[in-house]
């Protein structure tokens, strides 16, 4: 818990925002994290642990009970891709839409931060790779919660 809200608070301080909106070439300097976290395959992977993951977690699976859990892995998978640099285009909606109705608190926040550390670790992202995708995430924070 400790390390997670320590990540967050540094990420938010580093103030690193997401990628450009327009796909990196794999080989581009800008593509470095995607290529860390294992290109397409392995950010697929990762978000095929993390979405069960959020779906069995009992502090916030409800929020995910009306979500299809296939969509929405292909989303964060397509979103993660463009924000590591990757050669993705993430087209759903903006994080404020997507979440303005759910009444997401910080303490939710937390835990589906934690619930990606887990999956991070779980498929042997090096703690500094993982340090790197949450200080891209941690900005999102502002729009998705809303209590």
């Amino acid at each position: 818990m400790k390390k997670t809200l320590l990540t967050l608070l540094l990420a938010v301080v580093a103030g690193w925002g997401p990628a450009q909106a327009q796909p990196n070439a794999a080989g581009d300097p800008e593509a470095a994290l995607y290529r860390a976290l294992g290109g397409r395959a392995g950010i697929e992977g990762l978000m095929a642990d993390f979405v069960p993951r959020l779906a069995a977690d009992p502090r916030i699976a409800a929020k995910f009970k009306d979500s299809k859990l296939d969509n929405l892995r292909q989303q964060l998978s397509d979103q993660v891709c463009q924000l590591s640099g990757g050669p993705c285009r993430y087209e759903g909606n903006d994080m404020k839409a997507a979440h303005e109705d759910l009444g997401i608190r910080m303490a939710d926040f937390n835990a589906l931060v934690e619930d990606l550390q887990l999956s991070m670790e779980a498929r042997g992202i090096p703690f500094a790779v993982q340090n790197r995708l949450l200080a891209r995430l941690a900005p999102m924070h502002r729009d998705i919660v809303t209590r």
